[in-house]
Protein backbone atom coordinates (compact mmCIF):
# COMPACT_ATOMS: atom_id res chain seq x y z
CA UNK A 1 0.00 0.00 0.00
CA UNK A 2 1.47 3.32 -1.08
CA UNK A 3 0.96 6.56 0.84
CA UNK A 4 -1.28 7.90 -1.96
CA UNK A 5 -4.57 6.11 -2.67
CA UNK A 6 -6.75 7.06 -5.65
CA UNK A 7 -10.38 5.97 -5.79
CA UNK A 8 -12.17 5.43 -9.11
CA UNK A 9 -15.75 4.19 -8.80
CA UNK A 10 -16.70 4.42 -12.48
CA UNK A 11 -13.60 3.40 -14.46
CA UNK A 12 -13.59 3.00 -18.23
CA UNK A 13 -11.62 1.50 -21.05
CA UNK A 14 -10.93 4.60 -23.16
CA UNK A 15 -10.82 4.11 -26.93
CA UNK A 16 -9.69 6.95 -29.15
CA UNK A 17 -10.41 6.84 -32.89
CA UNK A 18 -8.72 9.38 -35.16
CA UNK A 19 -10.09 10.28 -38.60
CA UNK A 20 -10.01 13.17 -41.02
CA UNK A 21 -13.73 13.91 -41.02
CA UNK A 22 -16.81 12.36 -39.42
CA UNK A 23 -19.46 11.76 -42.09
CA UNK A 24 -22.94 10.24 -41.69
CA UNK A 25 -23.86 7.06 -43.58
CA UNK A 26 -20.29 6.45 -44.77
CA UNK A 27 -18.10 3.49 -43.95
CA UNK A 28 -15.19 5.31 -42.33
CA UNK A 29 -11.96 3.33 -42.26
CA UNK A 30 -9.67 4.39 -39.43
CA UNK A 31 -6.42 3.21 -37.84
CA UNK A 32 -6.70 0.93 -34.80
CA UNK A 33 -7.78 2.92 -31.75
CA UNK A 34 -5.51 4.10 -28.96
CA UNK A 35 -6.72 2.15 -25.90
CA UNK A 36 -6.08 3.39 -22.35
CA UNK A 37 -7.29 2.71 -18.82
CA UNK A 38 -9.45 5.68 -17.85
CA UNK A 39 -11.52 7.17 -15.07
CA UNK A 40 -10.69 10.05 -12.72
CA UNK A 41 -8.56 8.39 -10.06
CA UNK A 42 -6.91 6.00 -12.52
CA UNK A 43 -5.76 8.98 -14.61
CA UNK A 44 -4.47 10.67 -11.45
CA UNK A 45 -2.43 7.57 -10.57
CA UNK A 46 -1.08 7.38 -14.13
CA UNK A 47 -0.04 11.03 -13.92
CA UNK A 48 1.69 10.52 -10.55
CA UNK A 49 3.48 7.54 -12.08
CA UNK A 50 4.75 9.66 -14.98
CA UNK A 51 6.23 12.15 -12.53
CA UNK A 52 8.13 9.34 -10.81
CA UNK A 53 5.75 8.91 -7.86
CA UNK A 54 3.87 5.87 -6.58
CA UNK A 55 0.22 5.39 -5.70
CA UNK A 56 -2.34 2.63 -5.27
CA UNK A 57 -5.56 2.49 -7.29
CA UNK A 58 -8.81 1.29 -5.71
CA UNK A 59 -11.47 0.59 -8.31
CA UNK A 60 -14.36 -1.64 -9.42
CA UNK A 61 -13.95 -3.95 -12.42
CA UNK A 62 -16.14 -6.43 -14.23
CA UNK A 63 -16.32 -8.59 -17.36
CA UNK A 64 -13.95 -8.59 -20.33
CA UNK A 65 -13.46 -4.82 -20.18
CA UNK A 66 -12.57 -5.18 -16.51
CA UNK A 67 -9.86 -7.70 -17.35
CA UNK A 68 -8.55 -5.41 -20.09
CA UNK A 69 -8.51 -2.51 -17.62
CA UNK A 70 -6.41 -4.58 -15.19
CA UNK A 71 -3.97 -5.49 -17.98
CA UNK A 72 -3.58 -1.86 -19.05
CA UNK A 73 -2.87 -0.73 -15.47
CA UNK A 74 -0.45 -3.61 -14.94
CA UNK A 75 1.50 -2.42 -18.00
CA UNK A 76 1.80 1.00 -16.32
CA UNK A 77 3.30 -0.73 -13.25
CA UNK A 78 0.79 0.80 -10.83
CA UNK A 79 -0.41 -1.07 -7.74
CA UNK A 80 -4.11 -1.85 -7.89
CA UNK A 81 -6.86 -3.07 -5.55
CA UNK A 82 -10.05 -4.19 -7.27
CA UNK A 83 -13.50 -5.26 -6.21
CA UNK A 84 -14.95 -7.49 -8.91
CA UNK A 85 -18.44 -6.96 -10.33
CA UNK A 86 -20.68 -9.21 -12.38
CA UNK A 87 -21.53 -6.34 -14.72
CA UNK A 88 -19.20 -5.13 -17.45
CA UNK A 89 -16.81 -2.21 -16.94
CA UNK A 90 -17.88 0.63 -19.25
CA UNK A 91 -16.21 1.91 -22.39
CA UNK A 92 -15.59 5.54 -23.24
CA UNK A 93 -15.14 6.43 -26.91
CA UNK A 94 -13.41 9.55 -28.20
CA UNK A 95 -13.54 10.37 -31.92
CA UNK A 96 -10.91 12.93 -32.91
CA UNK A 97 -11.69 14.77 -36.17
CA UNK A 98 -8.43 16.07 -37.60
CA UNK A 99 -9.88 18.43 -40.21
CA UNK A 100 -11.65 20.53 -37.52
CA UNK A 101 -9.56 19.60 -34.44
CA UNK A 102 -12.87 18.74 -32.73
CA UNK A 103 -13.61 15.80 -30.48
CA UNK A 104 -16.76 13.75 -30.02
CA UNK A 105 -16.98 11.96 -26.68
CA UNK A 106 -19.35 9.05 -26.02
CA UNK A 107 -19.50 7.98 -22.39
CA UNK A 108 -21.77 5.08 -21.41
CA UNK A 109 -23.45 4.70 -18.02
CA UNK A 110 -21.62 1.58 -16.87
CA UNK A 111 -22.69 -0.91 -14.20
CA UNK A 112 -25.16 -0.41 -11.33
CA UNK A 113 -23.43 -0.89 -7.98
CA UNK A 114 -25.20 -2.85 -5.24
CA UNK A 115 -25.53 -1.75 -1.61
CA UNK A 116 -23.32 -4.70 -0.59
CA UNK A 117 -20.53 -3.55 -2.91
CA UNK A 118 -20.89 0.03 -1.66
CA UNK A 119 -20.43 -1.11 1.95
CA UNK A 120 -17.53 -3.38 0.96
CA UNK A 121 -15.78 -0.37 -0.60
CA UNK A 122 -16.09 1.61 2.64
CA UNK A 123 -14.92 -1.36 4.73
CA UNK A 124 -11.92 -1.84 2.42
CA UNK A 125 -10.90 1.81 2.83
CA UNK A 126 -11.39 1.78 6.62
CA UNK A 127 -9.27 -1.38 7.01
CA UNK A 128 -6.22 -0.12 5.09
CA UNK A 129 -2.91 -0.52 6.90
CA UNK A 130 -0.85 1.56 6.85
CA UNK A 131 -3.53 4.14 6.17
CA UNK A 132 -2.69 6.38 3.18
CA UNK A 133 -1.44 9.91 3.92
CA UNK A 134 -3.27 11.28 0.85
CA UNK A 135 -6.56 9.98 -0.60
CA UNK A 136 -7.89 11.24 -3.93
CA UNK A 137 -11.52 10.51 -4.83
CA UNK A 138 -12.00 11.48 -8.44
CA UNK A 139 -14.65 11.03 -11.09
CA UNK A 140 -18.38 10.47 -11.31
CA UNK A 141 -20.41 8.13 -9.10
CA UNK A 142 -21.83 5.09 -10.91
CA UNK A 143 -25.51 4.17 -10.74
CA UNK A 144 -26.48 2.64 -7.43
CA UNK A 145 -24.03 4.63 -5.30
CA UNK A 146 -25.67 7.44 -3.35
CA UNK A 147 -24.60 11.09 -3.61
CA UNK A 148 -23.26 11.07 -0.04
CA UNK A 149 -20.63 8.39 -0.78
CA UNK A 150 -17.60 10.70 -1.01
CA UNK A 151 -18.83 12.35 2.19
CA UNK A 152 -18.95 8.93 3.89
CA UNK A 153 -15.32 8.36 2.86
CA UNK A 154 -14.58 11.75 4.44
CA UNK A 155 -16.00 10.52 7.78
CA UNK A 156 -13.63 7.52 7.70
CA UNK A 157 -10.67 9.74 6.86
CA UNK A 158 -11.40 12.58 9.32
CA UNK A 159 -9.82 11.02 12.46
CA UNK A 160 -6.79 9.72 10.53
CA UNK A 161 -5.15 13.06 9.69
CA UNK A 162 -5.12 12.09 6.00
CA UNK A 163 -5.33 14.77 3.29
CA UNK A 164 -8.53 14.17 1.35
CA UNK A 165 -8.81 15.57 -2.19
CA UNK A 166 -12.13 15.35 -4.03
CA UNK A 167 -12.56 16.08 -7.74
CA UNK A 168 -16.14 15.45 -8.82
CA UNK A 169 -19.28 17.47 -9.58
CA UNK A 170 -22.96 17.89 -8.77
CA UNK A 171 -24.49 16.63 -5.53
CA UNK A 172 -21.55 14.28 -4.90
CA UNK A 173 -19.26 17.32 -4.67
CA UNK A 174 -21.72 19.30 -2.52
CA UNK A 175 -22.04 16.49 0.01
CA UNK A 176 -18.30 15.77 0.10
CA UNK A 177 -17.52 19.42 0.85
CA UNK A 178 -20.32 19.54 3.44
CA UNK A 179 -18.54 16.73 5.31
CA UNK A 180 -15.15 18.40 4.83
CA UNK A 181 -12.14 17.85 2.55
CA UNK A 182 -8.53 19.07 2.43
CA UNK A 183 -8.49 20.29 -1.18
CA UNK A 184 -11.26 20.77 -3.69
CA UNK A 185 -10.88 21.68 -7.40
CA UNK A 186 -14.15 23.15 -8.66
CA UNK A 187 -14.64 25.03 -11.90
CA UNK A 188 -16.51 28.34 -11.89
CA UNK A 189 -19.94 26.71 -12.21
CA UNK A 190 -19.23 24.18 -9.45
CA UNK A 191 -17.91 26.91 -7.13
CA UNK A 192 -21.15 28.83 -7.76
CA UNK A 193 -23.15 25.82 -6.58
CA UNK A 194 -20.90 25.27 -3.56
CA UNK A 195 -21.33 28.90 -2.53
CA UNK A 196 -25.10 28.87 -3.13
CA UNK A 197 -24.84 31.54 -5.85
CA UNK A 198 -26.58 31.34 -9.22
CA UNK A 199 -23.60 32.63 -11.18
CA UNK A 200 -20.18 33.81 -10.01
CA UNK A 201 -18.04 36.26 -11.95
CA UNK A 202 -14.25 35.93 -11.98
CA UNK A 203 -13.96 38.85 -9.54
CA UNK A 204 -16.08 36.95 -6.98
CA UNK A 205 -14.03 33.72 -7.01
CA UNK A 206 -11.61 34.53 -4.20
CA UNK A 207 -14.38 35.65 -1.84
CA UNK A 208 -16.56 32.59 -2.54
CA UNK A 209 -13.61 30.22 -2.07
CA UNK A 210 -12.51 31.98 1.12
CA UNK A 211 -16.01 31.60 2.54
CA UNK A 212 -15.77 27.79 2.13
CA UNK A 213 -12.44 27.83 3.97
CA UNK A 214 -13.79 30.04 6.79
CA UNK A 215 -16.70 27.61 7.27
CA UNK A 216 -14.18 24.77 7.74
CA UNK A 217 -15.29 22.92 4.59
CA UNK A 218 -11.75 22.74 3.16
CA UNK A 219 -8.22 24.07 3.60
CA UNK A 220 -7.39 24.72 -0.05
CA UNK A 221 -9.60 25.67 -3.00
CA UNK A 222 -8.11 25.47 -6.49
CA UNK A 223 -10.58 26.95 -8.96
CA UNK A 224 -10.05 25.56 -12.43
CA UNK A 225 -10.50 28.29 -15.06
CA UNK A 226 -9.68 26.29 -18.22
CA UNK A 227 -7.51 28.23 -20.65
CA UNK A 228 -7.34 31.07 -18.08
CA UNK A 229 -5.39 28.84 -15.69
CA UNK A 230 -6.47 28.48 -12.07
CA UNK A 231 -6.90 30.38 -8.83
CA UNK A 232 -5.33 29.20 -5.58
CA UNK A 233 -7.14 30.22 -2.41
CA UNK A 234 -6.08 29.29 1.14
CA UNK A 235 -6.60 30.90 4.53
CA UNK A 236 -3.57 33.15 3.98
CA UNK A 237 -3.12 33.46 0.22
CA UNK A 238 -4.92 34.08 -3.04
CA UNK A 239 -3.26 33.94 -6.44
CA UNK A 240 -4.44 33.68 -10.05
CA UNK A 241 -1.98 31.76 -12.24
CA UNK A 242 -2.45 32.03 -16.00
CA UNK A 243 -2.07 28.82 -18.01
CA UNK A 244 0.77 28.71 -20.54
CA UNK A 245 -0.27 29.39 -24.12
CA UNK A 246 0.04 25.99 -25.84
CA UNK A 247 -1.39 24.48 -29.02
CA UNK A 248 -4.16 22.24 -27.73
CA UNK A 249 -4.84 18.89 -29.39
CA UNK A 250 -7.14 17.37 -26.74
CA UNK A 251 -8.57 18.35 -23.37
CA UNK A 252 -9.32 14.74 -22.33
CA UNK A 253 -7.56 14.00 -19.03
CA UNK A 254 -6.32 17.57 -18.52
CA UNK A 255 -8.22 18.02 -15.23
CA UNK A 256 -7.02 14.66 -13.91
CA UNK A 257 -3.46 15.52 -14.96
CA UNK A 258 -3.72 18.76 -13.01
CA UNK A 259 -4.81 16.86 -9.88
CA UNK A 260 -1.97 14.35 -10.40
CA UNK A 261 0.58 17.16 -10.51
CA UNK A 262 -0.80 18.82 -7.37
CA UNK A 263 -0.93 15.57 -5.38
CA UNK A 264 2.59 14.61 -6.44
CA UNK A 265 3.77 18.11 -5.49
CA UNK A 266 2.14 17.76 -2.05
CA UNK A 267 3.97 14.49 -1.47
CA UNK A 268 7.25 16.14 -2.49
CA UNK A 269 6.72 18.86 0.12
CA UNK A 270 6.05 21.64 -2.39
CA UNK A 271 4.65 24.95 -1.15
CA UNK A 272 1.07 25.69 -2.20
CA UNK A 273 2.34 28.08 -4.90
CA UNK A 274 4.69 25.43 -6.28
CA UNK A 275 1.98 22.77 -5.98
CA UNK A 276 -0.55 24.66 -8.11
CA UNK A 277 2.09 25.47 -10.73
CA UNK A 278 3.11 21.84 -11.23
CA UNK A 279 -0.62 21.04 -11.42
CA UNK A 280 -1.26 23.64 -14.15
CA UNK A 281 1.90 22.49 -15.96
CA UNK A 282 0.69 18.86 -16.02
CA UNK A 283 -2.83 19.86 -17.09
CA UNK A 284 -1.51 22.07 -19.90
CA UNK A 285 1.00 19.41 -20.98
CA UNK A 286 -1.84 16.88 -21.30
CA UNK A 287 -3.54 19.07 -23.92
CA UNK A 288 -0.46 18.75 -26.16
CA UNK A 289 -1.22 15.05 -26.74
CA UNK A 290 -3.95 13.62 -28.94
CA UNK A 291 -6.90 11.57 -27.75
CA UNK A 292 -6.93 10.03 -24.30
CA UNK A 293 -3.19 10.15 -23.61
CA UNK A 294 -1.94 12.12 -20.61
CA UNK A 295 1.07 14.43 -20.36
CA UNK A 296 4.73 13.57 -20.78
CA UNK A 297 7.08 14.30 -17.88
CA UNK A 298 9.37 16.36 -20.14
CA UNK A 299 6.54 18.67 -21.28
CA UNK A 300 5.27 19.10 -17.71
CA UNK A 301 8.73 19.96 -16.39
CA UNK A 302 9.29 22.47 -19.21
CA UNK A 303 5.99 24.23 -18.55
CA UNK A 304 6.59 24.19 -14.78
CA UNK A 305 9.87 26.01 -15.28
CA UNK A 306 8.09 28.58 -17.46
CA UNK A 307 5.37 29.10 -14.81
CA UNK A 308 7.97 29.42 -12.04
CA UNK A 309 9.91 32.29 -13.65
Amino acid sequence: MHSILTITLNPAVDKNYTLDRLLPEHKLRVPNPQIDAGGGGINVSKGINRLGGKSTILTLTGGRNGELLKELIKKEDIEMLTIDLKEETRESIVISEQSTNQQYRIVVDGPTISTQTTELLLETIAAMKPFPSIIVASGSLPKGIQDDFYGRIGKIIEPKGTKYIVDTSGNALLQAVEQGVYLVKPNLLELSRLSGTEQLELDDVDEAAMELIKKGKCAIVVVSLGAAGAMLVTKNECEHIMAPNVKRKSTVGAGDSMVAGMVWGMQQGYTNKQMIRIGIACGSAATLNEGTQLFTKEAAERLYKWLSR
